[in-house]
């Protein structure tokens, strides 16, 4: 409880300044996308995933910091969790949707079909109030377009494979089967950290490189991608074989 003491009013209103510039700093997340989001319509799309993934790093600190400040008591009136709902469709499905449908790696009829589909499913899916496992693993595919669009810039597939694909994971959106969230699962948490960080480098240099790196690079980045993905799955085919 707060003490109430005239003493200690520039104290809580310190305190409580602090709390709100949590919210302040998640919402800059949706002018990180803006950026993003010009960067795109001028077909930098190494630049605009530069941006994501500034967005990404905000997303990442602001969570433990509204912990940390308390923000929930001291800043009630909004809600951090619309706030960052608001702020991860608009950097982690809308400006990716866009890249996707507007960069020419779909199939011309099928992409602002697509493009609707992406937008439509991951809004969907953020209201769904079944999107987090117990133990926090992601229900279906968790609306990662931002990863998703990377990994078609960097494997540079034909526009009928790139066209399934998307197909696909609009499909997955609601599909039963569970995906690592990097930061909250527990399990193997070690493991999932350090691949995140190599993930981080390996993500930067091929930005870097606008795209154009090596097989090792991508094999790297795809191994990652797979054990976010699959390792849910694995480690329960395991168990139930021992079983």
């Amino acid at each position: 409880m707060e003490n109430t003491t005239p003493d200690a009013l520039p104290e809580r209103i310190r305190m409580r300044t602090a709390a709100f510039s949590v919210h302040i700093f998640t919402a800059l997340g949706a002018g990180i996308a803006l950026l993003a989001m010009l960067e795109a319509v001028r077909e930098h799309w190494a630049n605009m995933f530069g941006w994501l993934g500034v967005a990404l790093i905000i997303d990442g600190i602001d969570g433990p910091l509204a912990r940390r400040l308390d923000v929930v008591r001291r800043a009630p009136n909004w809600s951090g969790e619309v706030l960052d709902l608001v702020v991860d469709f608009v950097t982690y499905v809308f400006v990716p949707a866009y890249a996707i449908t507007a960069s020419g790696m779909l199939l011309p009829l099928a992409a602002p079909l697509l493009g609707i589909g992406i937008v439509v499913s991951s809004a969907l899916y953020f209201a769904d109030r079944r999107m987090k496992a117990d133990d926090n693993h992601f229900r279906g595919f968790p609306a990662l377009w931002n990863a998703a669009a990377f990994y078609l810039f960097l494997l540079h597939l034909s526009p009928v494979i790139s066209t399934l694909i998307v197909a696909l994971l609009i499909a997955l959106t609601f599909a039963p089967f569970h995906v690592l969230h990097p930061l909250r699962v527990v399990r193997l948490r070690w493991l999932t950290l350090w691949l995140l960080a190599a993930w981080a480098v390996l993500g930067m240099y091929t930005l870097a490189n606008d795209f154009e790196v090596g097989a090792p690079i991508t094999f790297g980045l795809c191994a990652i991608a797979a054990y976010i993905i699959g390792s849910d799955t694995v480690i329960r085919r395991m168990k139930a074989l021992k079983s």
